[in-house]
C-alpha cells in the first residue's frame, strides 16, 4: 500500500526568527537584516502567534517618506498609509496570521501558500502556539530525493501493491525525478491507476507509463426472452 505523504513537520524549521508585539519599527528591520529573513512571525504571551510582519508591512513607511498620498490614493490603500505610520510590530502586522498545522501534507501547505500569495506559513499547535515555520523551499525538499529511493519506493509501494503476481515483469526507471514503467500486465485499465499513485510519490516530477497488455474484456449482453406465440396461453 502506498505509504503516508510527508507532513509539514517532516521539512519545516524549527528555529524560528520572531517579535513580540510591542517590538519598534527599527528592532524588526534590524532583526530581518541579522537573520536575513523576509517576514517573522509576531507573538504574544508565552509564544502564541497574533500576526506576521514582513518587508512589506514595513516598505509603506518609506514610500511615503517624502509626502503624504492624495486623497484618493488613501482610499485605496488604507492599509498601507495606515502602516506608513505605524512604530511597532502590533501596528504593522498582517492579522490574523495565516498558519498550518504540523500534521498538513505538503500538498495542502503549497495549496495554502498558492492561494493566499504567502512565501513561509507559521507553524502552529492546536491552541495557536508557535512550533517552527514552513518555507517554500522547505516544501521543495522532497525533491533532493537520489532517483534510487524513489524507484525502491514505486516498487514497494505501487508495483508491488497493484500488480502482485507481474511485479517481476514491471520495469522501474527514474531519472532526474521521471519515472518510467514498463512491461506487460494483464489488465491495462490499471495503467491509470499506476501513474496517479506514482504521481503521489514525493519527489517524483513526472511518469511515462509504457505498460502493455490485455483490456478487460466487456460482459457479454444477456438474451433476451423469445417472444411466446400469439394466441398461446
Amino acid at each position: 500500500m502506498p505509504q503516508t505523504p510527508h507532513i509539514v513537520s517532516d521539512v519545516m524549521t524549527q528555529t524560528v526568527v520572531a517579535v513580540g508585539r510591542d517590538a519598534p519599527f527599527k528592532e524588526i528591520v534590524r532583526t530581518m537584516e541579522q537573520w536575513k529573513v523576509s517576514a517573522m512571525p509576531v507573538l504574544e504571551g508565552e509564544g502564541r502567534v497574533i500576526g506576521v510582519v514582513s518587508e512589506a508591512d514595513l516598505l509603506p513607511k518609506e514610500e511615503f517618506r517624502d509626502g503624504d498620498p492624495s486623497l484618493s490614493e488613501q482610499r485605496r490603500r488604507l492599509s498601507d498609509v495606515a502602516k506608513a505610520g505605524a512604530a511597532t510590530a502590533e501596528e504593522l502586522m498582517s492579522t490574523p496570521a495565516i498558519t498550518v498545522h504540523p500534521g498538513v501534507t505538503l500538498a495542502q501547505a503549497a495549496r495554502i501558500m498558492a492561494v493566499r500569495h504567502v512565501k513561509r506559513l507559521p507553524v502552529v499547535d492546536d491552541i495557536g502556539m508557535l512550533q517552527g515555520i514552513v518555507s517554500r523551499a522547505d516544501l521543495l525538499k522532497v525533491f533532493l530525493r537520489s532517483d534510487e529511493d524513489i524507484e525502491e519506493e514505486v516498487r514497494r509501494t505501487v508495483v508491488s501493491y497493484l500488480f502482485p503476481a507481474f511485479s517481476h515483469a514491471i520495469h522501474v526507471n527514474v531519472h532526474e525525478g521521471v519515472v518510467t514503467l514498463r512491461g506487460h500486465i494483464r489488465d491495462t485499465s490499471l495503467i491509470s491507476v499506476a501513474v496517479r499513485l506514482v504521481r503521489g510519490v514525493e519527489g517524483v516530477v513526472d511518469v511515462e507509463p509504457r505498460l502493455t497488455g490485455e483490456s478487460a474484456a466487456p460482459a457479454e449482453p444477456e438474451a433476451e426472452p423469445e417472444a411466446e406465440p400469439e394466441g398461446s396461453q
